[in-house]
């Protein structure tokens, strides 16, 4: 009798669990848009043509934003009420993807704003430095740990963390900044869902 019993609770466990899992959003129902969030701010994930990923942020205390990513990398776009900023790469996106362990890449592009001149071009180099699994809820992802570092004209860093990012997503679902020191943070989402209809 204990036997039978601790099968279908091991039964009833497995089934739970299972079927939280396919409530998860994979590669193919990535491409139907979903909902990355933490609290202050919610993404809307959405494959667009090109090879882009439009993504609509909305704040708990700032106005909206709409990107564009390639890949649901590299920003190329940034449209809200503080202004709109295109950045223009001179390199075919296309070839660095898909992402491989040990890639590196430099981007050279140039930031086009209505509201400001460019003086000089900026560089993103990107070193996909390995594979690691993030969590979002009890969703697991396979995520590459990709080094993210901006430079302008004068090769001074502006920017620089590194990006969690889901191939299968098509999205940076953390970012790490001050990484292997004693100030390391990560900033990252907790949820996903899928877009409403």
């Amino acid at each position: 009798m204990r036997t039978a019993f601790t099968g279908m609770m091991l039964t009833a466990m497995l089934t739970s669990s299972a079927a939280h899992a396919a409530g998860c959003i994979d590669a193919k129902s990535a491409k139907n848009g979903f909902v990355l969030a933490r609290p202050g701010i919610q993404s809307e994930f959405r494959p667009v043509a090109g090879g882009m990923v439009s993504v609509v942020n909305t704040y708990e205390s700032q106005s909206p934003q709409t990107q564009f990513l390639f890949a649901g990398l590299i920003e190329v776009f940034r449209d809200s009420d503080t202004g709109r900023l295109a950045m223009i790469p001179f390199s075919d996106l296309r070839k660095l993807f898909p992402l491989k362990t040990g890639a590196k890449s430099t981007i050279e592009f140039v930031e086009l704003s209505p509201d400001k001149q460019p003086k000089s071009t900026k560089t993103l180099t990107l070193v996909v430095k390995g594979k690691e699994t993030f969590s979002l809820g009890d969703c697991k992802y396979n995520v590459l740990a990709v080094n993210e570092t901006f430079k302008n004209g004068s090769g001074e860093t502006l920017d620089a963390f590194t990006a969690l990012y889901a191939p299968d997503l098509q999205a940076a679902l953390a970012r790490r900044y001050d990484e292997g020191t004693s100030a390391q943070s990560v900033n990252g989402y907790e949820t996903i869902k899928p877009l409403a209809e």
